[in-house]
């Protein structure tokens, strides 16, 4: 078991600046090592390794066999009874192929870490690094979730036990409230910055089959067109943006890809198409649902056509809890001052899975500068020359250790 080392003589920033040169190579290390979702065999070892070397409590095989909890109790055994303070990390890489150029890219053609989970998981593990040389009021809880690039890695977790405590599924003490971060590319380095209520929307996937009958190209009046069909129901979904929506009310539908035909003189059977919808309130998600299914099921029959939906209810609204949320601005403004904490005006309308810890805890997730100071601007998330910025992580790092000793 940790056991925490006071020390007056060594403040916060000290002990972090003592860890990164280690903590870089590990980012590296990681980076050049991308998994998919639920495949994060490697990156899970090397936060075993970690967390053990810290003499940590450690709980694995959760996440479908990936995930990782660690645990550091409080200082006073008497404050187990507080709860802890979740913190969390996700593992995952992403299908791209990567164009850094950086002598750490990845080793693995059609992946790479090109959202940041990489440098996400390093903080939590500085994070660990740092709370177990201090002392703390309150025991902390470390997530490091597989699979939050569309596997729900969060939910599975917590479905497992993760925040429930050592009676049910986790470690220790269960968890009171959780803290998590995601880098953020349009934000300088330096930077935090979050908000109370929405910050991320849900996201729901489709997949629509439409069939028609096949015919001649130069026949069209034998058979019945599923990509004119198509083609009509891919416009007419806008209108849920534009008519069914009010103007003040956040949604997005987009179709991201459309596959049909062999030829250019054939009219197909069939015509595929794929894409997601984001809103960012439950009535209005019900809404879009209901008026996705009416438009394409009426227009294909319209044109003498039928569809086929497949309907992928994915992650809820990462909703900010009101305190949690006040505490993060208050810790973050006393840890950085107050020029370097931002209040977001508008949630984004990418897709988080933190959000299945805030339906179980208060929770607050918060964005982390990326952009190095002065540039106007910096590859953003999911494109191939993205890379974490590694001087970043201090920031993360000491956001992540003083909400786990101040909330």
């Amino acid at each position: 078991m940790a056991h925490a080392v006071a020390s007056k003589t060594h403040s916060i920033p000290d002990l972090i600046a003592a860890e990164l040169p280690q903590l870089r190579q590990i980012r590296h290390d990681l980076h050049k090592h991308p998994e998919l979702c639920f495949e994060e065999q490697y990156t899970s070892s090397v936060v075993q390794r970690e967390l053990l070397a810290l003499g940590m409590q450690i709980k694995t095989g959760l996440g479908k066999g990936t995930g990782v909890l660690g645990y550091l109790p409080a200082t006073n055994p008497a404050d187990e009874s507080k709860g802890a303070v979740g913190l969390r990390a996700d593992m995952d890489a992403l299908p791209i192929t990567e164009r850094t150029g950086k002598s750490y890219a990845s080793l693995t053609e059609g992946k790479m870490h090109a959202c940041g989970h990489d440098g996400h998981t390093t903080m939590l593990i500085g994070a660990a690094r740092v709370l177990s040389k201090i002392h703390r009021p309150r025991p902390v809880t470390f997530v490091f979730q597989p699979a939050e690039e569309g596997g729900g890695g969060a939910e599975v977790m917590c479905d497992e036990g993760a925040l429930a405590g050592e009676n049910a599924g986790g470690l220790g003490a269960p968890v009171r409230a959780m803290f998590g971060l995601h880098g953020w590319p349009t934000f300088e380095v330096g930077k935090v910055a979050s908000k109370v209520g929405p910050l991320l929307a849900a996201t729901d996937d489709f997949e629509v089959t439409i069939k028609g009958t096949q015919a001649h190209g130069a026949y069209p009046h034998f058979g019945n067109d599923p990509i004119v069909a198509s083609a009509q129901i891919i416009s007419a979904l806008q209108a849920i943006v534009s008519r069914n929506a009010s103007p003040l009310d956040a949604i997005v539908v987009t179709v991201g890809a459309i596959n049909a035909g062999t030829a250019d003189n054939i009219i197909p059977e069939t015509c595929k198409f794929i894409g997601t919808i984001r809103t960012l309130r439950p009535q209005t998600r019900t809404l879009a649902k209901e008026r996705f299914f009416s438009i394409v099921e009426n227009i294909a029959q319209a044109m003498g056509c039928t569809a086929s939906i497949k309907w992928m209810p994915g992650y809820p609204v990462t909703t900010n809890d009101a305190e949690a949320t006040e505490t993060f601005f208050r810790i973050a403004r006393g840890a950085f001052g107050g020029d370097c904490v931002d209040t977001i005006d508008q949630p984004t309308m990418g897709g988080e899975d933190f959000a299945y810890y805030g339906q179980r805890v208060p929770a607050c997730f918060f964005l982390l500068g990326l952009k190095p100071r002065g540039a106007s601007s910096y590859p953003t998330l999911h494109q191939p020359d993205f890379d974490f910025n590694d001087d970043a992580l201090p920031i993360g790092i000491r956001a992540l250790v003083e909400c786990a000793i101040k909330s």
